[in-house]
């Protein structure tokens, strides 16, 4: 594993993240944070979807930081929208590598659909990305995901946990598996100087 903060990310995750960028802030909202962060270059121009490097985890975490800024207040709301469309995208354009084509999951029990479907979304990134380490937690009886290179916070600091498309791309997840809306806490985050960034599954939502 190299530095964090020589990690690469692929182009089919930064496909994958601005598409969904489009799609909950439109055009000019994702072209104004573009500039703001130094990534014009991605204006009208995504990466092509394949496997070759296409930005540092570190400009990955200033985009989010870009979207937080700009947005103020409602910007966390907004990224969890992000990662909610971004687990879509995977659903619709990455089924094979997300491990779910043709699997039924209305069989088993909510807890397997969530390990399932959890397993699904570490697999597909370590799977495109080798830098990537990632695995679901069974701790005290409590299912979480769990990425120690987490692209989002890279390089940044907080005294909270700050992985807001990452909240949104598990609960979606979640959702997608169970039909059930739970609630997703992160419990640690690597901007707090934790060791990982850890999204508990908590209870479903009333």
């Amino acid at each position: 594993m190299t530095a964090r903060e020589d990690a690469v990310i692929i182009n089919s995750l930064v496909r994958q993240a601005l598409t969904s960028m489009q799609e909950v802030m439109g055009d000019n909202g994702l072209n104004a944070v573009l500039r703001s962060c130094n990534l014009e270059r991605f204006i009208g121009n995504f990466p092509p979807n394949d496997l070759e490097p296409s930005i540092k985890a570190s400009q990955y975490a200033q985009l989010n930081q870009a979207i937080e800024d700009f947005y103020g207040r409602g910007g966390r709301g907004m990224l969890r929208r992000i990662g909610k469309a971004s687990f879509q995208y995977g659903v619709r354009e990455q089924a094979a590598l997300l491990g779910i084509a043709g699997v039924a999951l209305k069989l088993l029990p909510d807890r397997q659909r969530i390990k399932f479907i959890l397993n699904g979304m570490a697999d597909a990134l370590k799977k495109s990305n080798p830098q990537v380490n990632a695995w679901v937690d069974e701790s005290e009886g409590k299912l979480a995901y769990v990425e120690a290179t987490c692209a989002i916070c890279n390089g940044r600091h907080s005294d909270r946990p700050i992985c807001y498309l990452y909240v949104g791309s598990v609960a979606e997840a979640v959702q997608w598996a169970t039909g059930k809306e739970y609630e997703i806490v992160e419990t640690h985050c690597l901007a707090k100087g934790d060791e990982y960034c850890r999204f508990e599954v908590g209870d479903v939502k009333e």
